[in-house]
């Protein structure tokens, strides 16, 4: 069962009640199955297996308690809040990490830091776990006040805090939901521009198509995502994973070459918008670069060729280590 199954209640009939109390058991048989799926439902309606750390070794002087709660309390908002209309069982939650490095206290509840998102993805029958998302926030700024609830409305912008977890929440739902089917993730990346827009009047930076350098913020990671001339790469990131990823295991030959054509796809928008400064394609690539050096590390050699190829020019940063993969026997 994938993430996006949903226990569903189908063709109950119930009929008046005969002399022997027959149909009145059958009635009450229907009725302990639908309260049964109603608590199942419940308990596993979270769809977030998530860690939250916070650091605030910078910040000294301070009250420590205060963190303390701070990290209980998004631990609690991220895990316990129920983010999607879908039912995940407790195997299908999304693994994923929020680090939090506090770098200054601006008030007594306000503070100024970065965020980390870190999302992990299941391989198809092995223990391998693929990284989806690894990259630094630099520009998180809230509040927080100790016993305050966070509550989540989708409709209205509350708090920094409050959308900025939210907004990640969103697009690692999306992220993954990619990963098994064509654009699947499309409607979380809308809930995520829905908050970017709900935030447009706040006084934090990140939101707002000027904040941050060369187009790298929340505002222009969604809107690159909901563009269709980024397609190719939601794309890729399913036939990455589907077509090869999650067939490793059982047909690596055939896994490569799909992994390696999937690749083209990035190199297509690359190609029509070759801005090194493109958010989507390089939060992408930060991701996979370690693991596609390791899974190409093993191929031959002119598809070792192509592959690297293909990633110095959409990925000329880490161009050094794409090199490694022909260095390899």
């Amino acid at each position: 069962m994938r993430r996006n199954d949903y226990i569903k209640v189908e063709n109950i009939s119930v009929t008046p009640k005969n002399d022997n109390g027959t149909e009145s058991f059958s009635l009450l048989r229907y009725l302990l199955v639908i309260i049964l799926l109603i608590s199942t439902m419940s308990l596993y309606s979270q769809e977030l297996n998530c860690n939250v750390q916070i650091s605030a070794q910078r910040i000294q002087g301070s009250n420590r308690e205060v963190f303390e709660a701070m990290q209980k309390d998004l631990y609690e908002f991220m895990n316990n809040t129920v983010w999607t209309n879908q039912v995940f069982s407790y195997a299908e939650r999304l693994d994923c990490n929020i680090l939090i490095n506090l770098n200054e206290q601006l008030s007594s509840d306000e503070f100024k830091g970065t965020i980390q998102v870190q999302l992990r993805r299941p391989a198809f029958n092995t223990t391998y776990n693929s990284t989806m998302l690894n990259f630094i926030d630099n520009n998180f700024q809230f509040r927080y006040v100790e016993f305050q609830p966070l509550e989540f409305d989708p409709n209205t912008y509350k708090s920094s805090l409050i959308s900025v977890l939210a907004y990640y929440t969103y697009m690692m739902l999306g992220f993954d939901a990619d990963s098994y089917s064509s654009l699947g993730g499309t409607e979380f990346f809308q809930i995520a521009e829905k908050i970017v827009a709900n935030a447009q009047n706040a006084p934090e930076a990140g939101w707002k198509p000027y904040d941050g350098s060369r187009n790298k913020n929340r505002y222009w990671l969604v809107k690159n995502i909901l563009d269709k001339e980024y397609e190719g790469v939601r794309q890729f990131i399913y036939d990455y994973h589907r077509n090869g990823l999650d067939r490793l295991e059982s047909r690596i030959a055939e896994a490569r070459t799909s992994m390696a054509e999937s690749l083209k796809l990035i190199q297509d928008v690359y190609r029509r918008k070759p801005d090194p400064y493109m958010y989507y394609i390089q939060i992408v690539m930060e991701a996979k670069t370690d693991e596609l050096i390791q899974i190409f590390t093993d191929s031959f050699p002119e598809e070792k060729s192509r592959v690297i190829q293909i990633l110095t020019e959409i990925d000329p940063a880490n161009k050094a280590k794409y090199e490694k993969i022909s260095a390899s026997n």
